[in-house]
């Protein structure tokens, strides 16, 4: 199976209002996200790709119009907007879009990051 991967970055404001008020979450803030998304095939393309990595160019400019210093909350309707709900959300749109999506990461901070990969059952 060959596997690649390509990252973005984007700053965003949430806020996770359903939390109680002392925790620090429940504030509104924002982070320097990084997003990571991973393509998989058990064969290349006549090119020798899993996939082109120009080919990605449009998660990147979805991204630059739709979240980058943006407030989450807004942008997807939710709130609920962690970093798990958005590889879940990234993932779902890179799949319609490429097929050979297997699996979004999105880290908030340099130690955290959440990841959203499908079950696959034999």
């Amino acid at each position: 199976m060959y596997r690649i991967t390509k990252e973005f970055h984007f700053s965003a404001s949430h806020q996770l209002t359903h939390l109680p008020a002392d925790h620090q979450c429940a504030r509104l803030h924002g982070h320097n996200y990084i997003v990571v998304v991973e393509l998989t095939a058990a064969e290349l393309d006549d090119d020798g790709f899993v996939r082109d990595y120009h080919e990605l160019k449009p998660l990147k400019q979805y991204i630059d119009e739709k979240f980058d210093h943006r407030h989450l909350n807004d942008v997807l309707g939710h709130e609920k907007v962690t970093s798990e709900f958005l590889a879940k959300h990234f993932y779902d749109w890179c799949k319609q879009r490429l097929p050979e999506t297997s699996a979004v990461r999105v880290s908030e901070t340099p130690k955290t990051w959440a990841e959203y990969r499908p079950e696959i059952r034999p």
